[in-house]
């Protein structure tokens, strides 16, 4: 019996449906079968449906789904759910100790017991999947024996090697892949948590079992062996049409309308940065809006065309030329074979779209072609482009008349944005609204497609304790301890333990998306219809009124 609960709009697009904040099996469960009773009878316009510790949150297109409809779904899954179908039972070997575990001395000296005793703890519970986050397929595993729940490393290592088993609090769990990381790394396995080529690609959901056993690095094989990369998708078509790269520019990627349906495994949406000049660059050249396209970040970028066909460039103006002529934004060109487009200097704007007739045909990955460069999947090879690589083209398709680009999105230098109130209001004091509205903030060097860091002259006040990690937003203001907040972007994490204070409307995305390090930024909170009739707008391709 679900006896309290609290439902919070975040941003125009999602909805958070919070139990009590606890790290709790039974509250985990409840969230698991309202989640399953959502996804298993999910109205029109749902796009993602994930449960995290206490929480479940509804990603919606709010041009097709009202959100007081989301809110009646999540009602209706909370009086209707029972228990969601049980959870599988998993047994992971792991070799501890020595370098395949370099923090276990330090968890045994912290539990006060010897490294023997520290693995017997370990491997003495049956654990609970929480939730997933953090990287996909990295599930959330509790509860650790109280002795052993040493904190994450003040400052976190570089570079965790993928199969790390960690401890982090009362959370155990297995890094899928290499990246860097600050959990107390005791041991390693060849168990792989997560693989796109897989169906289903995450090897643990929300309310499954895990069971650690021991095992020696000689019984489990070559580490090496179990975690190389999976062997590319990428086809080599001769004589096809294809984009051949002569400079990649400073990064250059391929990108849709992202990752959608995927992000309960853990799996970021990722895609265009600026959805809108996907649309444009699309539409110019008669692919569907969100064909794949080469998204090309500030200057640098050139290519040689290996077939007859058309292109449009849209989103920032970089000086693109055609065989040196200079190319107006959003519209079509043809081109010869042989033909050569680059990117010059930056004007306005930060990323521009090049989109060709057929659309960049690189293999699906999870039903996308986004590249998700923390991942290491999709796009091509998982990667930012390389001089020498040849990126594939589908068939053309009927050219269309030509289309101009409509009033620009490009920030000259800094831009104010929209913002609705966020989730987590109840960390903020009342001022602390205000005090964001009040105040510009500088995007730094450290921002990336995950998030833009954000400097202010004063930090946002928030409160010091720490929170159950929750649910994130496309837009969402993460606010950290600092008080500077991190402006979630299209790679961000699924889950985040920082509140977040508001949430930049859809329609404002694409401006985001567009702005550089050394940018300024503002915000400027507005209503939910505001958002809506600007979301509307904008998808119309009226660019005044968005």
């Amino acid at each position: 019996m679900i006896d309290r609960f609290d439902l919070r709009e975040a941003g125009d697009s999602a909805m958070l449906l919070r139990l009590r904040a606890v790290i709790d099996p039974i509250v985990n469960a409840q969230a698991v079968a309202i989640a399953h009773a959502v996804r298993s009878a999910a109205p029109p316009g749902v796009r993602d449906v994930v449960s995290t510790f206490r929480s479940v949150a509804v990603y919606f297109d709010p041009l097709r789904i009202d959100v007081e409809d989301v809110k009646t779904a999540l009602v209706e899954a909370v009086a209707s759910s029972s228990a969601p179908p049980a959870g599988r039972s998993h047994v992971i070997p792991v070799a501890y100790g020595g370098d395949n575990g370099p923090d276990l001395a330090d968890v045994a000296r912290h539990a006060g017991v010897s490294e023997g005793d520290a693995v017997d703890r370990h491997l003495g519970v049956e654990y609970r999947v929480y939730m997933l986050g953090f990287q996909p397929g990295f599930a959330y595993l509790g509860l650790v024996d109280e002795q052993l729940a040493m904190p994450r490393h003040a400052s976190p290592r570089v570079r965790v090697a993928a199969g790390s088993v960690g401890i982090a609090g009362h959370q155990t769990g297995v890094y899928p892949q290499t990246s860097p990381g600050g959990w107390q790394i005791v041991g390693r396995t060849t168990t792989r948590p997560f693989d796109p080529g897989r169906t289903p690609p995450s090897l643990l959901k929300p309310g499954d079992r895990v069971r650690f056993v021991p095992a020696s690095a000689g019984s489990l094989g070559s580490f090496d062996a179990a975690w190389a990369p999976p062997v590319s998708m990428t086809v080599e078509r001769e004589g096809a049409r294809a984009v051949h790269v002569l400079q990649p520019g400073l990064m250059t990627t391929v990108q849709d309308a992202g990752r959608w349906g995927h992000q309960h495994d853990g799996v970021p949406v990722s895609g265009a940065m600026d959805a809108a000049a996907l649309r444009d660059a699309n539409h110019a050249v008669g692919n569907a809006a969100d064909a794949a396209v080469l998204e090309a970040t500030l200057a640098g970028f050139e290519a040689r065309l290996e077939h007859a066909g058309a292109l449009a460039v849209a989103g920032a103006d970089l000086g693109a030329t055609l065989d040196g002529r200079p190319v107006p934004l959003a519209v079509r060109l043809d081109h010869a074979a042989g033909s050569v487009v680059r990117l010059g200097a930056r004007r306005a704007g930060t990323r521009a779209y090049l989109a060709f007739d057929g659309g960049l045909d690189v293999p699906l990955c999870l039903g996308s072609r986004a590249t998700d460069l923390t991942c290491g999947m999709g796009g091509w090879e998982g990667r930012r482009l390389r001089a020498g690589d040849r990126v594939p083209i589908g068939p053309a398709g009927a050219a269309p008349a030509a289309r101009g680009a409509g009033p620009s999105l490009r920030p000259h230098g800094g831009a104010r944005v929209r913002v609705l109130p966020g989730p987590h209001g109840d960390w903020f004091p009342p001022a602390a609204l205000e005090a964001l509205r009040r105040t510009r903030f500088e995007v730094t060097p450290d921002s990336n497609r995950m998030g833009y860091r954000l400097r202010g002259a004063q930090p946002l006040p928030r409160e010091a304790r720490e929170m159950i990690s929750d649910a994130t937003c496309a837009g969402g203001l993460q606010v950290p301890p600092s008080g500077q907040p991190i402006l979630l972007t299209a790679d961000r994490q699924v889950t985040g333990g920082y509140p977040i204070i508001a949430t930049v409307i859809t329609a404002d995305l694409p401006v985001v998306g567009q702005l550089a390090p050394g940018d300024w930024i503002e915000f400027d909170p507005c209503t939910r219809a505001d958002a809506l009739a600007a979301l509307a707008r904008l998808e119309s391709g009226d660019r005044h009124g968005a």
